[in-house]
């Protein structure tokens, strides 16, 4: 009896996915055999309090992105005002802008020395008391701002495919609009709703630069501060755990939400919620909520980042000097990045149509956990990855100083793929899924190898998600700050790196020019979405909510149009 031999592109999966989860099993490792040393000095120095602000601005974060996002999306899609078919797409401009990005801009404008406390000052005088700044609750403001458009377009995507059929039962029956949002609308859109607080609290846990501005002390941030600090990596890699656990808190509660939720409705899917006009008082209200959230969170930040970077002189020629070396970094790390985890994602992708077995589906699902895990967690399991390596190949008497050693750019890049593999997985197979199998088989019939379908027919036919997939790529590895700023070697900076040291250091005319171009270079994907909204909010929700039959993805998985892009 002859065994079948494995499929070669099963082992492919098999190796891609060991090297996704290498990095994490080092974390889960730390957490299975902590040290009770470390976990001493820690819990009798700083890790109640990385606990507790952690907590609070989760809370904080979660609270402000659910009122903003499910407030905005339920007023575009319920109500007519003017511009409401303008702020409709122009709500979700904020994705565009980094919270590191944000923080700064934030302090420069409501901070002690900036012109808002100034006139305060001048009018109530020196001693006059104003709110911290410097605290969680700002911090929590600033990443609600750039966060709730997660939420919004979530929301909006399940307000909108809700049938009118009960919200108009329940107005029929003499409930009030409030009471028949309240008690119809919210449950049949709670799933989603759930989905969109999750990608915000992972997101949330993610940030480290942002808090640091602003003088609260997360665990992520802990991270940051243990390893540069001290390059403890055992106390950086118990911190890195408890984040982990505190994604698993939420990857659990969402999906404990989400599987409660047994709402349902009897004609989803028909014309959706007919839209009131709002007159008056109402309509003045709702277009000025939208302009004032909309230039807090995006058009007062670039109008000054604008004028830092072009109408301060001296600043501005300092700072061009130095902008050209870290933009070809940003750009060096974000082609390789970009081709890796394309090509990577053309392979799972093909793998699961050519080995079609269970199996394999399985291993593809686990191809792209990376992406629900935070970035410094990732970022201290490839750090705990590559000292091993290096410790075994010094072992071993093999000496590539440079290549692996901490702080490398194979260690940057590895942490990036890692990171964003999900992306170029989901972007593959989401074009792959408009090729029917039929054609697939006729070529195999026909004496079609899988290299030659793949050359000839699975790459032309997929040619839009292999682009939509490196550019959402390249784009994350330019925002991306904790992964760099723990992996890079000395000397190394990107523009997300140079703009928080800058700010970090309230040098902010001179962070204003690499943070406007991370800024402007963020639109990309997000007029890719707005596309999308002008086309339905269908692909939108297939972009962004997580497939309940797979590993968790704060992304989710694209299963729209191919062009249909995921929101980094």
């Amino acid at each position: 009896m002859h065994r079948r031999r494995p499929s070669p592109w099963t082992a492919a999966v098999v190796v891609i996915a060991a090297l996704v989860l290498l990095p994490l099993g080092f974390i889960v490792a730390s957490l299975l055999s902590p040290s009770v040393d470390v976990w001493r000095q820690l819990w009798e120095t700083r890790l109640p309090t990385l606990i507790w602000s952690t907590v609070s601005l989760l809370v904080l974060v979660g609270l402000g992105t659910a009122v903003l996002g499910v407030g905005f999306a339920w007023l575009v899609t319920a109500y007519r005002f003017p511009g409401r078919g303008l702020f409709s797409w122009l709500l979700v401009l904020p994705l565009a802008m980094p919270g590191y990005v944000l923080g700064f801009v934030f302090l420069s404008i409501v901070g002690f020395t900036g012109p808002i406390q100034g006139r305060w000052r001048d009018t109530f005088g020196q001693d006059a008391w104003f709110p911290e700044v410097r605290s969680v609750w700002a911090a929590a403001v600033v990443l609600s701002l750039v966060l709730y458009p997660y939420v919004y377009l979530l929301a909006r995507a399940a307000f909108r495919d809700t049938a009118a059929t009960s919200y108009d039962v329940a107005r029929t029956l003499g409930a009030t609009p409030w009471v028949s949002f309240r008690r119809v609308v919210l449950p049949l859109a709670r799933p989603a709703l759930v989905a969109g607080l999750a990608l915000v609290m992972m997101e949330t846990l993610t940030d480290f630069a942002t808090v640091q501005y602003f003088g609260v002390d997360t665990v992520s941030a802990g991270i940051y501060q243990v390893w540069r600090g001290m390059y403890d990596r055992e106390a950086a890699a118990e911190l890195a755990g408890l984040v982990l656990l505190f994604a698993l808190a939420v990857i659990l509660a969402e999906r404990g939400l989400r599987g409660r939720a047994t709402y349902a409705e009897t004609g989803a899917g028909g014309t959706g919620i007919e839209p009131r006009r709002l007159r008056g008082g109402r309509a003045a209200m709702a277009t000025l909520a939208c302009v004032a959230v909309l230039t807090a969170a995006f058009g007062a930040p670039v109008a000054q980042l604008t004028s830092w970077a072009f109408t301060h002189g001296d600043t501005a020629a300092r700072t061009w000097d130095r902008y050209a070396g870290y933009l070809f970094n940003s750009v060096v790390l974000g082609v390789v990045t970009a081709g890796l985890c394309v090509g990577l994602g053309v392979v799972v992708a093909n793998a699961v149509r050519f080995a079609d077995n269970r199996a394999t589906r399985f291993l593809a699902r686990v191809t792209v956990v990376g992406y629900a895990v935070p970035a410094p967690v990732v970022a201290i399991g490839v750090l705990l990855l590559v000292v091993g390596l290096d410790s075994l190949l010094e072992v071993i008497g093999i000496e590539v100083t440079g290549l692996l050693v901490t702080g490398s750019i194979f260690a940057v890049v590895y942490g990036y793929a890692v990171r964003f593999l999900a992306l170029g997985v989901n972007s593959v197979d989401a074009s792959l899924e408009k090729v029917p199998a039929e054609v697939t088989m006729s070529a195999r019939t026909l004496g079609a190898g899988s290299a030659r379908i793949l050359a000839r027919l699975h790459l032309p036919l997929a040619r839009s998600g292999v682009l939509t997939a490196a550019i959402l790529v390249a784009i994350e590895a330019l925002k991306e700050l904790p992964i760099v700023l723990l992996l890079r070697p000395f000397g190394f900076d990107t523009l997300s790196v140079w703009t928080w040291q800058l700010a970090a250091e309230s040098f902010w005319e001179a962070a204003a020019l690499p943070a406007l171009t991370i800024v402007g270079v963020s639109l990309v994907p997000v007029a890719f979405l707005s596309r999308q909204l002008a086309k339905g909010e269908r692909d939108v929700t297939a972009a962004l909510a997580p497939d309940p039959d797979v590993s968790h993805q704060p992304m989710g998985a694209e299963t729209g149009d191919a062009e249909g892009t995921m929101v980094p």
